[in-house]
């Protein structure tokens, strides 16, 4: 009997961190919606992939803890799928808790050779309503910085 419930605590431990991650993006998923998101806008023109990006009944954009946001090369937000009360905000001096200019990374790392990348910050997470460790993939698109994150 010891041995049925301790193998029962092992299954059920594995199904519950299954479950965890699954209520996560990926990193592999954070670039795929990036990259739709830049096609999008290809597409189907800035205003209306951006308010697309912003409606966070859009599924496409919105995945569990998964969203698009839109910045350009001066700092303001043109999109935000979690916050969209954010955009048209210049946020080129916003800083994470440890005082890491988040915005100023995203606009260096797609200036540079790659023009895209990831950068890791500290930001509120909609799922939990807490501050965690977070990992975005920016993407250059145009004169706008396209991204998604992963929370670690």
């Amino acid at each position: 009997m010891q041995k049925f419930l301790a193998g029962a605590a092992i299954g059920i431990a594995m199904f519950g961190q299954q479950a965890l991650a699954a209520d996560h993006g990926t990193a592999a998923e954070a670039v795929a919606m990036t990259k739709k998101a830049v096609a999008y806008i290809q597409k189907n023109g800035q205003e209306k992939a951006f308010a697309e990006f912003s409606n966070m009944s859009n599924k496409t954009f919105h995945d569990r803890d998964l969203y698009i946001f839109v910045y350009d090369a001066k700092g303001v937000a043109r999109a935000h799928g979690s916050n969209p009360g954010m955009v048209g905000m210049n946020l080129i001096s916003m800083r994470d808790r440890d005082g890491k200019y988040i915005i100023k990374e995203f606009i260096a790392l797609t200036n540079g050779p790659a023009g895209k990348g990831w950068v890791a910050y500290k930001w509120p997470n909609p799922i939990t309503d807490t501050v965690d460790n977070k990992v975005a993939y920016v993407e250059k698109a145009g004169n706008f910085i396209v991204g998604s994150g992963i929370y670690k």
